[in-house]
């Protein structure tokens, strides 16, 4: 199947709650936020337009199947670091979505002269730790126990770490 990628816009937000809803919770949990809430859309759309994220999507005859976003804080201690972020549908997975998505956002990175890339996931989501682990990032670090699902069970978080060049 194609896909089509571009930049998320203030008119996909409706499309992006429906894309969100459709995944399951543990997906979420390396967020930091719900992202089946309006309230978290409209936040993200705001540090989009104030620089903050560079937010991809990849559609499917108009139904996002996948998203990445690329968040830095230029102003901040670690402002030579972008973290990245990747949702694939459940049922679009292993199709290169996610690396299509990742590369673009790469790009992005290295024009923003970033000098590391970051992303957290669960240690048991094995195709995602592939995937960037196939483009360059190893594991730096494991925080135990660091966020909780709503059924009140605690899971690790891994963080994967890449230095760009000339970084």
């Amino acid at each position: 199947m194609s896909h089509t990628i571009r930049r998320f816009r203030p008119a996909d937000d409706a499309g992006m709650l429906a894309f969100a809803a459709g995944l399951p919770e543990h997906d979420l949990l390396f967020l930091g936020r719900d992202l089946r809430h309006p309230r978290v859309i409209e936040a993200w759309q705001q540090a989009i337009g104030e620089g903050w994220i560079d937010s991809l999507i990849a559609e499917d005859d108009g139904r996002i199947v996948a998203t990445a976003a690329l968040v830095r804080d230029p102003l901040g201690w670690s402002g030579h670091v972008g973290e990245l972020r990747l949702l694939v549908a459940t049922d679009r997975r292993g199709a290169g979505m996610g690396r299509d998505l990742l590369e673009a956002l790469l790009a992005i990175a290295g024009a923003h002269g970033l000098a590391k890339l970051t992303a957290t996931m669960t240690p048991d989501q094995v195709g995602s730790i592939a995937l960037f682990e196939g483009l360059g990032f190893a594991r730096e670090a494991c925080l135990a126990g660091h966020v909780r699902a709503s059924d009140g069970i605690a899971h690790d978080l891994i963080v994967l770490a890449r230095t760009m060049p000339g970084g």
